[in-house]
């Protein structure tokens, strides 16, 4: 099986899928392996990037969340507590401007925000493709008639590292009830930050404890009969962390954040260089 990230690992810097990495892909399903996007992406986002690939592969999105067939079918449903998306926003009011809850619908309103600037460059072209599936809600918890795939947050690098560190913080304090009237385990939730130092922008997305794109691989695997010897896993950013350390072979791309090139791990090409084709005929098809 191989775990492959979408942005920075899959895609170009323009957002293109190298003609060089699909083929590889179809070259690996050929030979019997499985293949997984595992995304931070939710699965409306993610879908139409996944049609020049093999319909076998399944696709882990919202960081580990949700996992779909190509056809859409649910293969596994990992969501967030509502009543802990309403803490996780109480307590986080003072990034309001920069919050928005990510629902796991099939029609509009997949994405509801509450006073975010989409003007802003990095956000720009987001809107652009996407504002039918995205509604604004004052205040933001009235939301939460349902439990989300996640609270997300998207903002300046130095601004979404102490969020993060935040929420780490409140995620290993007990003490939120839950919506069905128990007790939460500790963590209530899990964080993930993804980077992109060079344009300082950076998101933060909150879900369930059990949504992370390393348990989500592990559950595949274990549904395949695999073990963890035979999980590669390919990556750039700092929510690729816990997929990586799962996967007996972890690789790095030529991009990836600094910060992950110190662990020892296999680095492949570029992500313009079609790092990720040269990643999967070195480690999984040589």
């Amino acid at each position: 099986m191989i775990g492959i990230d979408v942005d920075g690992t899959l895609l170009d810097s323009s957002g293109e899928m190298p003609s060089e990495n699909i083929a590889a892909i179809h070259e690996a399903v050929a030979a019997g392996i499985h293949v997984a996007l595992v995304t931070g992406r939710s699965y409306p986002f993610v879908r139409p990037v996944a049609d020049p690939l093999p319909h076998t592969i399944s696709l882990i999105v919202s960081n580990g969340a949700v996992e779909r067939a190509m056809d859409g079918r649910t293969l596994a449903s990992r969501l967030l507590d509502r009543e802990v998306a309403r803490a996780v926003l109480h307590e986080t009011r003072s990034f309001r401007d920069s919050a928005a809850v990510i629902f796991d619908r099939a029609v509009d309103r997949q994405m509801v925000f509450e006073t975010m600037d989409w003007d802003h460059p990095s956000r720009k072209g987001y809107w652009a493709r996407n504002q039918s599936l995205i509604a604004r809600t004052t205040p933001l918890e009235d939301a939460l008639t349902e439990d989300p795939i996640q609270v997300m947050f998207n903002g300046g690098v130095a601004a979404m590292r102490q969020l993060a560190t935040t929420l780490r913080g409140m995620s290993a304090a007990a003490g939120v009830a839950s919506s069905r009237g128990d007790e939460l385990n500790v963590p209530d939730f899990a964080v993930a930050l993804t980077e992109y130092e060079p344009r300082d922008f950076s998101l933060v997305d909150v879900t369930a404890p059990q949504a992370t794109k390393g348990q989500a691989l592990a559950w595949r695997a274990a549904r395949l009969g695999l073990s963890r010897d035979e999980v590669m896993a390919v990556g750039d950013n700092f929510n690729d962390v816990e997929m990586l350390e799962f996967a007996g072979v972890p690789v790095l791309m030529g991009n990836a954040v600094p910060a992950l090139k110190t662990r020892g791990w296999a680095v492949t090409g570029h992500h313009d260089q079609a790092g990720l084709a040269d990643a999967i005929r070195r480690f999984a098809l040589s």
